[in-house]
């Protein structure tokens, strides 16, 4: 494949090693952690966080990532540290400094594959139907996704760092884990996946597999490949893709994976409460003066269009790689799904298009 080929989180892992201390040095050496980050009355470990415990099993806080307690671990299952939410982390592999053992993969939901979830304070609230949200983050090219029809009215949440536009709310993905991850690269502004065949039938020269399992090894670190006797490199903490050709955007999102509701899981627990959105999909283009507008059929009118948002859903629903032609006021256009741009075939202006949940 030719050599092309962003992090759904900005958040900070864990931090370099400290020096390696005792707690018994000092009595408040958690202090300055985030007390929204308590468990079970108890604070994350903050020498086991900085990569060096010296008491072990003997700590009196608890050996387990802050970040994931905090729901913002930019790592997720590659982290180093412990996710578990009580108890210690088995086989002792929480004790040891972030870059010498693997943890147990995270499992933070309640047995579902992954749960999003809103704060608007101190408690962290589900989100009913949120595989719709999943669905979207799945796809590399979709940035963002706004939700309509909730009690703090339009909600736009970032994928690429996790946060909601404009709003004092908080959003986080919990992952059972198990979580299967694409990687890709830009290639004349589309999205491609690494280890997909070219136009001439051609294997990329690196699977998506292969970087994640480096990715799984050194969140922080990169991974290289050849094509010909070009060497490419993909830089983790940058999200690029270098080469002396120059640079390329890359993305790491989840294969999307439908799931049913949790049997057995008990709701008794405020945090646990659920946070309605809406699920019917809804296509929209951008207008001149930045305005967005849905697509709607109209005929005999100086705006005919050949087109409605359903139309395009229903193509759409058969292939989100594949793209649609559509008239408006005797002009062709181009839909690219992908690119998520609306294209006139003749004057190759394009303009931006997004599907939004309602």
């Amino acid at each position: 494949m030719a050599s092309a080929y962003q992090d759904s989180g900005e958040e900070s892992g864990p931090s370099e090693s400290e020096s390696d201390q005792s707690h018994e040095s000092s009595s408040d050496a958690n202090s300055d952690e985030d007390s929204g980050s308590q468990t079970s009355g108890r604070e994350p470990c903050k020498y086991y966080n900085s990569g060096s415990c010296r008491d072990g099993n003997r700590c009196r806080y608890l050996h387990v990532c802050k970040y994931a307690l905090r729901g913002n671990c930019r790592f997720g299952a590659s982290c180093k540290l412990n996710h578990q939410r009580e108890g210690r982390p088995s086989s002792g592999a929480g004790n040891r400094a972030p870059n010498q053992s693997t943890a147990p993969a995270a499992k933070l939901t309640d047995g579902r594959f992954y749960q999003w979830q809103l704060n608007a304070g101190n408690n962290w609230l589900d989100i009913d139907n949120d595989y719709v949200i999943e669905a979207q983050y799945s796809l590399p090219h979709t940035k963002s996704i706004k939700i309509y029809n909730t009690p703090y009215g339009a909600v736009s949440i970032d994928f690429k760092r996790l946060k909601v536009y404009g709003k004092s709310l908080r959003v986080r993905r919990l992952d059972d884990g198990n979580t299967e991850w694409n990687w890709y690269c830009t290639l004349r502004r589309k999205w491609i996946k690494y280890g997909d065949k070219d136009s001439k039938g051609n294997v990329g020269p690196v699977k998506s597999a292969d970087i994640e399992r480096k990715f799984q090894t050194n969140p922080r670190g990169s991974h290289s490949f050849s094509v010909g006797a070009e060497t490419l490199e993909i830089r983790f903490k940058d999200m690029r893709q270098v080469s002396q050709k120059g640079k390329r955007r890359v993305t790491r999102r989840p294969v999307f994976r439908q799931q049913a509701a949790a049997a057995g899981v008990l709701r008794a627990t405020p945090a646990l409460q659920t946070f309605s959105l809406g699920t019917t999909p809804q296509w929209q283009f951008k207008g001149d003066k930045g305005n967005w507008h849905i697509f709607k059929h109209r005929r005999a009118t100086s705006t005919e269009c050949s087109v409605s948002s359903e139309d395009i859903e229903r193509k759409y629903q058969q292939n989100p790689n594949d793209s649609m032609t559509f008239q408006v006021s005797g002009h062709t256009y181009k839909l690219d799904f992908k690119a998520m741009t609306q294209t006139n075939v003749t004057t190759n202006k394009s303009r931006r298009v997004q599907r939004v949940m309602v």
